[in-house]
């Protein structure tokens, strides 16, 4: 190695430098009159972004930020293979142990059952002193870091159960089960028994600022409530690692990732800690699953490639890139092998593990992580002034309800382009898989970004196969929560513009969107939840006092029965002065 060439610092002297004012005058110029201040734009976090930064952002910081660097000192390229509850793991841990041979550097289980999951087979398989290996689990921690521990030797990679995050119902046991576990693992240097799951609020709408502060407030309830006698803050706080979810937002992923390390250092000197214990947080961020598409899902593979880029350059410690049809299909090796080459290109062809902290030194970037940094304390502050969590789960909860309801109505409207879902649709796009079998199954991914907009394609899709081959059963297919107001934003962009005018809005706050759907027409609706529900079951077949009965988002019945039930349980037909329900359902299809 020492015949290798030392890196020289790198120079555009043959170029000539261009102030700020000269960047303003040339902009100026381009717009032809027009005012530059038009191309300020505001992000869903509630801050301005500059139509350009140059070297006066980073005066304004103070100078550059120093680098971040990552303690592993390496990213790894981890998949991720769910595990059902009556299953014992087996096939998941063979298909990781094939793909270790092909460009992985471990694997992540997600575990329906922590207590079914065979540990002796994973250390047959999977020798784990040597292999990295995270777990997510809903219960059972402490038992499955016993049951690592057995095997002899110090394991490396994560645990993640966070009942904070995911509102365990018996808090104090829980946080007992993790002080076992945390104390458990405390003699492994390369494993962390404390995860967060970030990555629960990525997936359901929440800002980036958002998901820093949660995060931030989820790391100070566990670095508050478990210290003990024989468990100090220091050992909390060195189990702590996260599971970040990694969106399309190439950019303010990037700051994301970033301003999230800078404020841990905050955090942890509030409990006291040094600035060494900051240097040791770990990240494992995975594509995430809120930007995924059932339409056109090829272009998942595109959106996927940017997460990734975004979090390795943002300073995760372990990526995993999920499958591109994971919302339709089951796992199968092509979709698998994508999603693992995907990293193995980022490394051996983008070299983009050559770097420490490649953002470094942007000025937008820079710029962007240090509004995302303070926006998100400002954010945590306020979270802690309400008790902190999990006491303000409520007021947390209904932040990222608003922001989800803020994106869904910007994919709507166009604002937020989401390709192949509202832009450049392909409205003759035939299905490689039964839309009416991923209507009914209890697995389809319904709190996605693009969900409303996919399941009324889906709804009329089937509509109009079942008109054109003249099915004489009927149907009522559950949309959602507020997908009216989507439909009918949506709807309006089909329209010319001197067309649009205002249109009659007929939704109560609260209620489900359905779609009704007979031989000869359709006709969007509306109900309370309590109607749906009693309507389901009636359809159904299922007891009225059933507890245990999750209504699928798919009914089928013959004509008169469905009709007879939708008077029955008082559903309401959402009107569009002008425009029949059919009209409109044509319209979003492409069909007029």
């Amino acid at each position: 190695m020492a015949d290798l060439p030392r890196p020289a610092p790198v120079s555009f002297s043959e170029f000539d430098a261009v102030s700020t004012a000269q960047w303003q005058e040339r902009i100026t110029r381009d717009l032809k009159g027009k005012d530059p201040a038009t191309l300020v734009w505001a992000t869903p976090d509630g801050f301005p972004v500059q139509p350009f930064y140059h070297q006066e952002a980073l005066a304004a910081l103070g100078g550059a930020p120093l680098p971040q660097a990552l303690s592993a000192g390496r990213w790894r390229n981890v998949p991720t293979y769910s595990v059902a509850t009556l299953e014992r793991g087996h096939n998941a841990i063979e298909r990781a142990a094939e793909a270790l041979k092909r460009g992985a550097d471990g694997a992540h289980f997600v575990l329906g059952l922590a207590e079914g999951f065979d540990t002796e087979h994973l250390q047959q398989r999977l020798p784990l002193a040597d292999i990295y290996v995270g777990y997510t689990v809903r219960n059972g921690a402490a038992g499955l870091v016993q049951r690592l521990a057995a095997a002899g030797s110090a394991p490396r990679g994560f645990l993640v159960s966070d009942p904070i995050t995911r509102h365990a119902a018996n808090m104090a046991a829980q946080l007992e089960e993790l002080r076992t576990a945390v104390q458990t693992a405390r003699s492994w240097p390369e494993f962390r028994a404390l995860g967060l799951d970030v990555a629960y609020y990525g997936n359901r709408g929440a800002t980036a600022t958002q998901q820093i502060a949660f995060a931030l407030s989820t790391a100070a309830a566990y670095l508050s409530e478990l210290p003990t006698a024989d468990l100090p803050v220091a050992a909390v706080a060195a189990a702590l690692h996260l599971h970040v979810a990694v969106g399309p937002n190439y950019f303010f992923e990037m700051a994301k990732l970033r301003a999230l390390r800078r404020l841990w250092a905050t955090l942890l000197h509030a409990y006291g800690l040094p600035a060494e214990a900051a240097q040791q947080l770990t990240i494992f961020a995975s594509t995430a699953t809120w930007s995924q598409t059932t339409l056109d899902p090829h272009t998942n593979l595109l959106r996927t490639t940017t997460e990734a880029m975004s979090a390795v350059m943002g300073g995760a410690d372990a990526v995993s890139v999920g499958t591109f049809d994971s919302l339709f299909h089951a796992p199968n090796e092509f979709a698998e092998r994508l999603a693992r080459n995907l990293p193995v290109l980022l490394r051996e062809e983008a070299y983009l593990d050559r770097v420490q902290d490649p953002a470094a030194g942007s000025y937008y970037v820079e710029t962007l992580t240090d509004q995302l940094a303070q926006e998100a304390w400002a954010l945590f502050q306020k979270i802690q002034n309400q008790g902190g969590l999990p006491a303000a789960t409520g007021f947390v909860l209904q932040e990222m309800h608003a922001s989800a309801q803020a994106q869904f109505r910007r994919i709507a409207t166009g604002e937020q382009v989401v390709v192949g879902t509202n832009k450049f649709q392909n409205p003759q796009e035939t299905f490689d898989y039964n839309p009416k079998r991923l209507l009914r199954s209890r697995d389809f991914d319904s709190t996605r970004a693009t969900y409303p907009a996919e399941v009324l394609r889906l709804a009329t899709a089937l509509h109009f196969e079942r008109r054109e081959k003249k099915k004489k059963r009927a149907a009522l297919v559950l949309l959602g929560a507020h997908t009216n107001q989507t439909i009918l934003e949506s709807f309006l962009l089909t329209l010319p513009e001197a067309d649009r005018g205002e249109l009659h809005k007929s939704r109560p706050e609260g209620t489900l969107s359905v779609l009704f759907s007979s031989p000869e027409e359709a006709t969007l609706m509306y109900a309370t939840p309590e109607q749906f529900g009693r309507l389901a079951r009636a359809i159904s077949h299922v007891p009225i006092d059933e507890p245990n009965f999750i209504p699928p988002a798919l009914l089928t019945a013959d004509l008169a029965t469905m009709q007879e039930a939708t008077q029955l349980f008082g559903l309401k037909e959402f009107s569009v002065h002008g425009y029949s329900t059919e009209d409109v359902l044509a319209r979003l299809q492409g069909k007029k």
